[in-house]
């Protein structure tokens, strides 16, 4: 289960932030997929977990959107971890239009319990 933070700055206007957060689940999904925790392209409830916030007056950034994905470790995750965060960034540069993105891919030892 991936944990999405999206950063974006006040340049970002709703229609593109709206892409952004429609195409997301599936694209950090696909990003994060692995035998371990294969993805059957069915997003259920706790699949993927977004927040969202904008850049406040005192935060400093370059970018316009940065967006962090934590997802648990596993080795068939890490072995192959810039090739995905790029793909991610690319995925989300081609989907909203906006070129000054950045991914930042996580893959802490974790677990995860979730509830009905």
């Amino acid at each position: 289960m991936p944990i999405v933070d999206v950063t974006c700055a006040s340049t970002v206007d709703e229609e593109r932030l709206v892409s952004l957060l429609e195409m997301l689940p599936h694209a950090v999904s696909l990003a994060v997929e692995c035998p371990e925790e294969p993805y059957d392209r069915v997003l259920r409830p706790g699949d993927v977990d977004l927040r969202v916030r904008h850049r406040g007056v005192h935060d400093v950034g370059g970018l316009d959107v940065v967006v962090e994905v934590r997802s648990k470790w596993f080795e068939s995750r890490s072995r192959n971890r810039q090739e995905r965060c790029d793909r991610l960034c690319a995925a989300i540069v081609k989907a909203v239009g906006i070129a000054s993105v950045g991914v930042y891919l996580s893959l802490p030892v974790a677990a995860w319990s979730q509830g009905d």
